[in-house]
This record gives structure tokens, sequence and C-alpha cells, in this order.
């Protein structure tokens, strides 16, 4: 399937992995790109010595490009702006806030340059510093999200802006790919779907959490903080939204959070643990390697948009 995406990228199918911090690993990302698609290694707030570890495990493990997802509300991520220039990593894609202050050096390095949007306005803002696409990442999606939906926020993204769109949020199947391009999407960013793949280094609670989400599973927290997550309902998840509705205040709330993602991720802590996920998990029921979850999806996607004038214009 050639695309914006595909030319843009030098990759055989236009899908990206998502960012999940303390997840999308070297080995994870080193099997999506191998599958075909890009895969993303997390810089989340791990330290800057484990990331440029994995960079380079995952050089080990493909020779396919590859990239690393920033998030520019972390502490840490001057420095993780400078690692993917000194490591040549081939494309950035960032989120949680406006990277624009290190686009200009990215560029320079030779660097793509893809940040996660949740609004129009964004969107422009990416365009005019000179970002090479962006992902307009609907509030279905797992982990921190925006409040419009996807249908809604693809189309008007891509009436905005002149360089490539890829949507995520509320997609795991071929049917979510044709519904994107639909919508006038170049290409697609997946993370939930791959929580359930081979390659993914999770606890095995968190994959079986997963596995057994209903379509009513996932809960919003922290919309009061201004940085509100989406996971999976459990006691400790629905003990944090009861918090900051009965008079908690954000700093308290930080508090009770620091470190759950990753005792979800490494421990399985169902107590403690905050076990991030998209409103799509009901759809995933099965545990299987990266390189047939993407062809699967994309031989599903072209045989949906076989028949149409967009599926035409994408495979021209």
């Amino acid at each position: 399937m050639k695309t914006r995406i595909t030319e843009l990228l030098g990759v055989q199918y236009p899908l990206l992995q998502g960012g999940m911090a303390w997840i999308a690993d070297s080995q994870l990302a080193a099997a999506v790109s191998n599958a075909g698609g890009v895969g993303l290694i997390a810089g989340g707030a791990a330290p800057v010595d484990y990331i440029r570890d994995q960079i380079r495990k995952a050089k080990e493990l493909t020779d396919k490009p590859f990239g690393v997802n920033i998030m520019l509300m972390s502490p840490n991520a001057a420095d993780l702006a400078q690692l993917v220039i000194d490591e040549q990593v081939p494309l950035v894609t960032t989120g949680a806030g406006s990277p624009g202050r290190y686009i200009p050096a990215w560029k320079e390095a030779g660097i793509k340059v893809i940040p996660v949007i949740p609004t129009v306005a964004l969107a422009k803002r990416m365009e005019q510093a000179g970002a090479d696409a962006v992902i307009a990442e609907g509030t279905e999606s797992g982990g921190h999200i925006g409040e419009i939906t996807t249908m809604c926020l693809v189309p008007q993204v891509v009436d905005a802006v002149q360089i490539p769109v890829i949507a995520a949020g509320g997609i795991a199947d071929g049917r979510g790919v044709a519904a994107a391009f639909m919508l006038g999407a170049q290409g697609v960013q997946l993370g939930t779907r791959f929580l359930a793949s081979t390659e993914c280094n999770i606890h095995e609670t968190y994959q079986k959490l997963v596995l057994s989400a209903k379509d009513t599973d996932s809960i919003v927290t922290g919309r009061f903080t201004g940085h509100p997550c989406r996971g999976i309902k459990t006691k400790f998840s629905r003990g944090l939204l009861k918090f900051e509705q009965n008079g908690g205040t954000p700093e308290e709330f930080e508090r009770m959070t620091v470190g759950a993602l990753r005792k979800a991720v490494q421990d399985g802590n169902v107590a403690e643990g905050s076990f991030l996920c998209g409103a799509i998990a009901g759809m995933i029921h099965e545990v299987k390697p990266c390189k047939e979850i993407v062809e699967e999806i994309f031989a599903q996607a072209q045989q949906l948009l076989g028949s149409t004038a967009v599926g035409r214009e994408v495979e021209a």
C-alpha cells in the first residue's frame, strides 16, 4: 500500500506503532519495523542511558526505519532530543506538548518529525514549525488523550494542513484502517493492538486484562490535572476517579500515580498499577506476532478499499 507516509518513511505499510511508555522497547519496535511498518521506542521518563541502549539494540534487530517517541512533559525531554541526533535515529514522534524548539536541530540532522496532536490548532502550528506529518490522535486512544474523537478530529486536520495526516485512536483492524483513509488520512498509528503481540514485553496480567476487556472497560482519569489518561478499569483506577471527583487535589493525585505505569507493565500490580489501554481493547482477543498482525490488518484494509475511489488513490 503506497501513500505519502510510505514514501516519506520508506516503508511497506503506512503504519506506526504507538510510543507506549515502559512498553515500546527495542524488541517491539524492531518487530513492527521488520513487519513493514515503523516501530517506535518510547522515551517516556526513562533514563537516557536506557533509551540509548534500546536504540542500539533496535539497530541490531532491524535494518528497517524505526523511531523514538519523546514525551515533552518528561524531565529528560531535552536530553532525549539530543540523543536521537547523536544516535542518528530516522524518525521522532512527540506527545504532551509542542516540539517547536527542537524541530530545527532534528531537521538539520535529517530526522523525520511527526508530532502527535489533539487539535486542529496544534496541527497548524506543527506544520508551520516544519513537521513532516502529524498524528491526529482521538480520545479513544490509551494513555494521555485529548477530548476530540478520531472520527471528528482526523478529517478536520486533513482539511487544515498540507502535510500528511496519520490517524490514531480506536484502530485495531483493517476496518479501522480503511475508515481512516476514507477520512483523508495517509497512515495509521496503533498502540493497543500491539499490547497483544508476542514481542510485547508486558506482564502476563497486563496482557490478560487487555484480552478480557469489554467495550465498556476503559476509564479516563486525571482530567483535573490537565493530563487525562485512558486505561483499563481496575479497583485502582476507579479509586483515582473517585478521588478526583470528591475533592482531591491534582498534586495529591500526581503523587498517587507516580510509578503506577511501571508497576503495571513490569509487575502486573493490579492494586497499584495503571494499565493504560485504548477503548478498542474489546476487539482484541488473541496474541499474535507483529508480522501477522500487520499483514492481516492491511490485507483486510486493501480488500475493503479496493472498490473505492479512495482505495485506488491510495494504491496509485
